[in-house]
């Protein structure tokens, strides 16, 4: 039962990655193409595209979250049993998760890359005048 949880976490957690980085791919891309040069762009959205995937996997699917399934714990060493209840509430919990890590990081590129598109903006004012 723990090895199919976690295999349904996973899949969850990349097709939930997946439709965020098709619904994004477009501002990426075009934020990159404004801020980098036209030959690097490309290869910077493709690694803003990867890390949506990896923090998106890495947070929701919670690993040591897990292990509570297979390792006893408390004082009468229990081990948690997955029930049909349990199942709903951990696909729930990786979907909450996958997309607030993803929110978190997209959050942290939109800022630096508002910083970085004033000051561009700063430099082509300055060179206009």
């Amino acid at each position: 039962m723990f090895w199919s949880l976690l295999l349904v976490n996973l899949v969850e957690a990349f097709i939930i990655c997946l439709i965020v980085a098709t619904l994004f791919k477009k501002p990426v891309s075009r934020i990159m193409q404004r801020l980098v040069t036209d030959d690097i762009y490309a290869a910077w959205t493709k690694y803003i595209t990867f890390a949506i995937y990896v923090v998106g996997v890495s947070g929701g699917v919670r690993v040591w979250d897990l292990e509570k399934y297979i390792n006893p714990s408390g004082k009468d060493n229990i081990v948690l049993e997955l029930t049909r209840d349990r199942w709903i509430l951990e696909v729930y919990h990786t979907v909450i998760a996958t997309l607030q890590s993803v929110a978190w990081m997209m959050l942290v590129f939109f800022l630096f890359a508002l910083i970085a598109y004033v000051i561009v903006r700063g430099f082509e004012m300055k060179k206009q005048s």
